[in-house]
């Protein structure tokens, strides 16, 4: 090989990958110029819409970053963010097929999801229990017998509920909201006497209801649950580049920050602090980056 060549090869491998070197993700979004971001509207403080109806939150702000590296990758500084709303109940199949390239929501990570769509590393770890109203006297699920318990459509809420070793024989009537908001306002106006869902969002849900001195999240932990952003599986490059991307906000301190604005200090559209300290297994994992799912976090009782 003489000089010359040399110096063409060194030359072209000292070039970001071509067009036609993409796959999957990464390759649609250089091909039609935008990216779509799955936002939920309810989702406090992770995904949320704000008074002007705008996606924001937690997860919204480390997608965004997550955004921003795909124009860099890209070279695409002026790429189109698209916000597509999504629920409990379709979030998974909208990016399964295509239509959701980011899930920025509040999605669980578990063993079957897994088989269908693919995580990135941990951002938050939820425990799973039940709100009541506080003049309902209830503590426990040993309490629910006969009584209607909420639930949000496409969750794994009352699955964990009657999978739990103290609601055996114990029969509850489930109804279900078609989102969040929807499932609170079930137990807000009386046709639920508990609400079940992670205790973040529940946090969220009453700090911004109307009397949020009259709830309270009490009873058994049914699950604790790691949180993260869902992409398409077998998308080998576009998971690295997400990867690569929340490894570095931890690493470099963003996430602790990020955590800190939304999480203990006043937020919109009311201004008020949810005060929701920072659990020990998320610490580790900001330390330790994990896309371990549910199962990890959970022996089987």
């Amino acid at each position: 090989m003489n000089t010359r060549t040399v110096l063409a090869v060194a030359l072209l491998l000292s070039f970001p990958a071509a067009a036609e070197d993409l796959t999957g993700t990464l390759k649609k979004v250089k091909e039609t110029g935008a990216i779509s971001m799955g936002i939920r509207e309810s989702s406090y403080p992770l995904s949320y819409l704000d008074d002007g109806q705008k996606p924001i939150g937690y997860h919204i702000d480390i997608c965004n970053r997550i955004v921003d590296a795909v124009k860099a990758k890209l070279a695409l500084p002026g790429l189109k963010v698209e916000h597509q709303p999504v629920t409990s109940q379709n979030r998974i199949p909208l990016v399964v097929n295509g239509t959701v390239d980011l899930e920025c929501g509040s999605t669980t990570n578990n063993e079957a999801r897994a088989r269908q769509v693919a995580f990135a590393p941990t951002t938050f770890v939820t425990n799973v229990r039940m709100t009541v109203k506080k003049a309902s006297g209830i503590t426990g699920i040993s309490q629910l017998a006969g009584k209607p318990v909420a639930a949000t459509t496409g969750t794994t809420s009352v699955q964990l509920l009657r999978a739990h070793k103290k609601a055996q024989g114990i029969e509850f009537k489930e109804i279900f909201g078609k989102d969040h908001a929807d499932s609170f306002l079930l137990l807000e106006t009386d046709r639920a006497v508990a609400f079940v869902l992670d205790d973040n969002l529940m946090a969220g849900l009453i700090a911004t209801s109307k009397a949020p001195g009259d709830y309270a999240i009490v009873g058994e932990v049914l699950n604790v649950e790691p949180i993260a952003i869902m992409f398409r599986r077998e998308d080998p490059q576009f998971k690295a580049l997400v990867d690569d991307t929340v490894k570095a906000m931890m690493k470099g301190g963003e996430i602790d920050t990020l955590y800190a604005k939304w999480f203990l200090s006043p937020i919109p559209p009311k201004n008020v602090n949810m005060n929701f300290a920072m659990s020990e297994q998320l610490k580790l994992l900001i330390q330790a980056p994990s896309d371990a799912p549910a199962e990890a976090f959970n022996p089987k009782q």
